[in-house]
């Protein structure tokens, strides 16, 4: 009977504990303090925290009490190795009752001296987020009531942990957007631009982008992207695949030749990545656009007083989903004096309750040539109004001026 109380003692204990954090401290801090006051409420000597990794199948030592060397020097425990590992991929406790080189790959942990260790799966609903872990450097046995004491704490933890993944993601995934989409629209001759990028309400931020870049020999380059998937694994990819696309820009002339070169640097470097892709340069005189589709949605393009129309522009396979090397096309579209051409995204188009055809027909009849910030508002208002986008929405419009370029 006293076992039992002393085990609802140590809970409360840690109820306590992780009841009142202190606000001024990092998560890494938050859990060290923790992870010290554990060591205290269970009578051991070594208390860690190590977080999954899916990119690479491991865990990564990131707070520890008694044994902080293990986050100092980066400790990595592969998923299925040793102790930790092993607690990983089985996601249920385990108890050891001797440590050496053939229950551990941390060596860390034996050259500590500890003799007992017990270990539990930090989940967060269907998701690991990592691996708790205690150690005594005198043998001891972990009763029930420390098995279940220790999954609950690291329930718990798992969930802080979690909250704080997606806000450092979105925090992460927003100031590199940012930092990758145009600051300002250029000032070329010739020409005028107006821009829109708005983050999905479900999706949060994502892979959609659009640049504009000046090209050697008075031309303009027009991209705009679609990476799929969201959140920062998707916005990084998107910024690589930017910057590739800009370097190939400067060597090839045309823009089948640059999206094939992108879709070669996908397939070989970013595996399992996908995106569509629209690249298009504006020729010294402004009268023609080349444009080559890689899987990307038409854009829609409409005169002085008249309506909008999608352009005929055939689509190749979207970057980084195809086998081989496919022969990729250029079509070239006329730019009229004043009028607007409109490059977007799927979610400005595209919604649950109708087809994407539906949308694009839509957008067709709501663009009208104009001042191309004024024809960006018109569009927004048209085709999102006073209803959250679902997706990511990116939307680029390029005029023609009616005065000649120089002039």
């Amino acid at each position: 009977m006293s076992r039992s109380l002393d085990a609802e003692d140590r809970l409360k204990l840690l109820e306590t504990i992780i009841g009142a954090p202190a606000e001024h401290l990092g998560l890494a801090e938050l859990l060290a303090e923790t992870l010290q006051r554990l060591r205290e409420a269970m009578g051991v000597d070594t208390a860690t925290v190590l977080r999954y990794q899916a990119s690479g199948r491991q865990l990564v030592a990131f707070a520890a009490a008694g044994i902080e060397e293990e986050v100092h020097q980066g400790v990595r425990v592969p998923v299925g190795s040793g102790f930790a590992g092993r607690v990983a991929l089985e996601r249920a406790p385990v108890v050891l009752d001797h440590v050496d080189e053939t229950t551990v790959v941390n060596s860390l942990l034996w050259e500590r001296g500890l003799h007992s260790m017990l270990g539990v799966p930090m989940v967060a609903g269907a998701e690991l987020v990592g691996v708790l872990h205690v150690g005594s450097v005198t043998p001891r046995q972990f009763t029930d009531a420390e098995v279940a004491t220790m999954q609950l704490l690291a329930d718990r933890l798992a969930m802080a942990i979690q909250v704080e993944a997606l806000e450092e993601n979105r925090t992460a995934t927003m100031a590199l957007q940012r930092s990758l989409l145009p600051n300002s629209l250029p000032d070329l001759p010739g020409l005028a631009f107006g821009a829109r990028y708005v983050p999905g309400a479900e999706t949060g931020l994502g892979g959609d982008w659009y640049d504009l870049f000046s090209l050697p020999g008075d031309r303009v380059g027009v991209v705009m992207g679609d990476v799929s998937g969201h959140g920062l694994e998707a916005a990084v990819i998107m910024g690589r695949l930017r910057s590739a696309l800009r370097a190939y820009a400067l060597d090839c002339e045309n823009p089948a030749d640059v999206l094939a070169k992108l879709d070669r640097k996908a397939n070989h470097f970013e595996h399992g990545a996908m995106a569509t892709v629209a690249y298009g340069i504006i020729e010294p005189g402004r009268e023609t656009l080349a444009l080559s589709l890689a899987g990307h949605l038409p854009p829609v393009q409409a005169g002085p007083g008249g309506t909008g129309r999608l352009l005929d522009v055939p689509p190749d396979p979207p970057i980084g989903l195809t086998i081989g090397q496919p022969q990729r096309r250029t079509t070239v579209v006329e730019l009229t004096p004043g009028g607007v051409l409109a490059f977007y995204t799927d979610g400005l188009v595209e919604r649950r309750d109708r087809p994407v055809d539906v949308g694009m027909a839509q957008l067709a009849r709501a663009l009208r040539a104009g001042d191309p910030d004024r024809v960006c508002a018109q569009v927004m208002a048209a085709m999102i109004g006073n209803r959250a986008a679902q997706d990511d929405v990116a939307l680029l419009a390029i005029q023609r001026r009616t005065v000649p370029a120089g002039g």
